[in-house]
């Protein structure tokens, strides 16, 4: 009798690589009740049959696929989130099918890859506004959790506290595409988009020293009266009366030559010293004696 019990191990089964093409539409045409939280992440939802030929083909696990656009030679990749998508469709998120310039009903090809893990990501923020985040690390953290794999070149999107970031995944090791599904992934940024560092930044300071030196000061005319404290004692010197001085922002020179379109500001105002007493502190008035009678008691003594 031949015995087959060993078949398997002397001829292992070899996986398949899975290529199919579909039409794509984005997440919010997906047939059933509206999901918000399908474009907050780098998964696709496919159709059931998929499912059922990635079994046969014994893919690896998890199921990573790559998104190729042909006519527009635009690659990127990602997990599959669900299996119930009409036979023939294929819904990606809004982001994605930005990266790969597709429209709504446009063909893509997908194909099942293995990708390494990932151990290193470098991302740079698309606007300023991501610098508002107090801890960005732990916001990109959580948001990668929707996320199986990232592309370098791609721009993903993250939703925070009611806003959407875009970010560009500049680089990622080992390879150009990398898993990042339970792995421990160093992450770096670049300088944000837009964002003025160096020379500009010193100008604005150059600006705000300007304005701060265009500050006038000006003495705030005070209660002139002379001060009795009720047990009798005299001021300290600490205590004698000093001008308060408060500065104030010069008024602007209208210009009569002014043509219509042009905008000029006047920054070569200069304080007016002579509103500023040239004595910082007045010589302090004599405290006058506020009572001068004689005294009695309404204890009598005997």
């Amino acid at each position: 009798m031949f015995q087959f019990s060993g078949f398997n191990m002397i001829f292992p089964e070899t996986s398949r690589t899975f290529k199919a093409s579909y039409k794509c539409f984005p997440m919010s045409m997906l047939p059933g009740n509206e999901r918000q939280d399908l474009d907050n992440g780098g998964k696709i939802i496919m159709a059931p049959s998929a499912l059922d030929t990635l079994t046969r083909f014994n893919v690896e696990y998890p199921m990573l696929f790559k998104l190729i656009n042909v006519e527009k030679e635009r690659q990127s990749h990602a997990g599959v989130l669900e299996f119930v998508a009409d036979e023939g469709n294929c819904y990606l998120p809004f982001w994605m099918m930005d990266n790969l310039l597709l429209q709504e009903g446009d063909t893509i090809n997908i194909e099942s890859v293995s990708l390494p893990v990932a151990e290193f990501s470098k991302f740079q923020p698309n606007s300023v506004a991501f610098l508002d985040i107090t801890n960005p690390k732990a916001v990109l953290e959580n948001a990668l959790r929707n996320f199986a794999c990232l592309t370098a070149g791609d721009v993903i999107a993250i939703k925070y506290n009611k806003k959407i970031y875009e970010l560009c995944v500049l680089e990622t090791k080992p390879g150009n595409a990398v898993s990042i599904i339970e792995c421990d992934m160093n992450v770096e940024f670049e300088a944000p988009v837009g964002y003025k560092d160096g020379p500009g930044q010193s100008e604005e300071n150059e600006l705000d020293e300007e304005q701060k030196c265009n500050v006038m000061e000006e003495v705030v005319e005070t209660f002139k009266g002379s001060g009795v404290r009720l047990d009798g004692k005299k001021k300290k010197e600490s205590q004698l009366d000093s001008p308060v001085i408060r500065k104030v922002l010069p008024r602007g020179v209208p210009d009569y030559d002014y043509k219509f379109g042009v905008l000029k500001f006047d920054r070569s105002a200069k304080p007016i010293s002579d509103r500023v007493p040239e004595d910082n502190c007045e010589a302090a008035a004599p405290v006058e004696d506020s009572f001068q009678g004689q005294g009695f008691s309404l204890k009598k003594s005997h």
